[in-house]
């Protein structure tokens, strides 16, 4: 009879001081290909969401000059490693989530939908997939959720670049059609250049209305959402009656965990 020590799993050892050493330690343990998962623009109130899956080559996370966490990066730098990347890596995938999808069914529904289609959409069978910050269910290889994944693990600060960059273009090219919001520069995240031009304007086919301060400049301006919006218990109390009386156009779901504005707009996501 074989021992019960015998059927568990080697345990990983991260070894040395590398920032890298999860990864590492997965490969060596024979559990690779290794997919890291990271989404950009899940607190942005206009424009996509953007998930990206990425697997590297085992020790690339070394070869890559300035790979990091995407957000440490410039904007420049950032350029200069999302290509190579693209260049070097055994597989990836992006994934777009368009606004009216996040508002129909929520900005946590998609995010972890979207980082199942991008580990879908890999080519490599991943043995492994680490994911920044919170748990993945549904996806088709063991996972484990990394905290601040994308500063400790090679394929998720890749995953992170990937989708950073094609969200930067993305909304560059949006504030072509849209240049009243200035999204070239704040590419759709709430600032106070951002809060003011959503006072003046309202809101545009590209905002996400189910977010709170977004809902309740449409109301201001006596805006109809373009498509269907499940709104927060937040965005509902901040919205005006106008708005709220829409029943045709808004699906008002308060028991949902959907879209929410930022903690300055009074917004909150609903567990």
């Amino acid at each position: 009879m074989r021992s019960t020590s015998a059927l568990r799993p080697p345990r990983a050892v991260i070894r040395g001081e590398t920032s890298w050493g999860l990864q590492s330690a997965l490969d060596r343990r024979g559990l690779g290909p290794v997919a890291g998962v990271d989404e950009a623009g899940r607190g942005a109130c206009a424009g996509p969401l953007v998930i990206a899956a990425c697997v590297l080559r085992p020790g690339d996370g070394a070869r890559l000059a300035e790979l990091d966490d995407s957000k440490l990066l410039t904007p420049l730098a950032r350029e200069r490693v999302y290509e190579r990347i693209l260049a070097r890596a055994l597989d990836y995938s992006i994934i777009v989530v368009p606004p009216d999808e996040v508002d129909a069914l929520g900005i946590h529904v998609t995010n972890i939908e979207g980082m199942r289609r991008a580990v879908a959409a890999l080519r490599v069978c991943p043995g492994y997939v680490l994911t920044d910050g919170f748990r993945v269910p549904g996806l088709p290889a063991p996972s484990v959720p990394v905290i601040k994944g994308d500063r400790a693990v090679a394929c998720v600060a890749a995953a992170s670049v990937l989708a950073k960059v094609t969200r930067d273009r993305i909304m560059a090219d949006l504030h072509d059609e849209h240049p009243v919001y200035g999204f070239d520069v704040h590419k759709g995240y709430t600032t106070a250049e951002h809060g003011a031009a959503l006072a003046e304007h309202g809101p545009s086919a590209v905002h996400r209305w189910s977010y709170t301060n977004v809902a309740t400049a449409a109301a201001a301006h006596g805006r109809t959402p373009p498509h269907r919006v499940t709104l927060t218990v937040a965005a509902l109390g901040r919205t005006s009656a106008p708005l709220r009386a829409l029943d045709g156009a808004l699906s008002q779901n308060e028991g949902s965990a959907v879209g929410y504005g930022s903690s300055s707009q009074g917004g909150a996501p609903i567990p």
